[in-house]
Parts: C-alpha cells; sequence; structure tokens
C-alpha cells in the first residue's frame, strides 16, 4: 500500500488532486487510517489512476471520467474515445478556420 505522498509521485496526480477525486468519488483510497486520517491506494488504484491521468490529458471532462469509471466498460470507453476523437478534429479545425479569418483580417489592415 501506498501513502498519498508516494502514490502523488508515483501518477503524478497532485495530493490536493487525489484528495478531490475521492471527495467526487472518481479515485478513493483503499484504506483510510482512522486515527491520522492518512489515506493509502494500493496497485489496483494506481491503474485507476493512470486510466484518470489519459483521460485527462484526452480532454475528459470530470462528468465524462465519472461515466467511465463507473458506468461503462471497455468497449464503451473505446467508442468514448472515437467519439473524443472526431470532436478534437472538429475543434482543430475550427480553429484553423478562425486563425484564416484572422489572418485576413490583418491583410486588410495594411
Amino acid at each position: 500500500m501506498y501513502r498519498i505522498g508516494e502514490f502523488s509521485e508515483m501518477t503524478g496526480l497532485t495530493k490536493e488532486t487525489l484528495r478531490y477525486y475521492a471527495q467526487i468519488e472518481l479515485l478513493q483510497p483503499v484504506f483510510v487510517e482512522p486515527r491520522n486520517k492518512y489515506s493509502y491506494y494500493d496497485n489496483n488504484s494506481f491503474l485507476v489512476a493512470r486510466l484518470l491521468v489519459y483521460l485527462r490529458r484526452f480532454d475528459f471532462s470530470i462528468q465524462e471520467m465519472l461515466m467511465v469509471v463507473h458506468d461503462r466498460s471497455l468497449d464503451e470507453l473505446e467508442e468514448i474515445l472515437k467519439e473524443k476523437k472526431v470532436a478534437l478534429r472538429q475543434r482543430i479545425a475550427d480553429t484553423e478556420a478562425i486563425i484564416m479569418e484572422i489572418d485576413t483580417f490583418l491583410e486588410m489592415e495594411e
């Protein structure tokens, strides 16, 4: 078992993030010492934490992460990731269109 500080270093999640994830029931410690309130995590927690790191990197909201962790199978996760990929590509296209509009506007000013 890993105390929160050690687990934070292992996962790249801050202690504050881990406490928040526990509060919203996204990633709860496997054990909390009643006397000193120290939180402990295990290897299964590590796997969930790594998944959460990836989901945040993939631009998932907290609500989406909760849905994946609590309600979805791996097959559904694959489908959700494909949908997220399409949405991100659309956002890139929209951003590129805005950049082109800015360039056009700047050329008019010259």
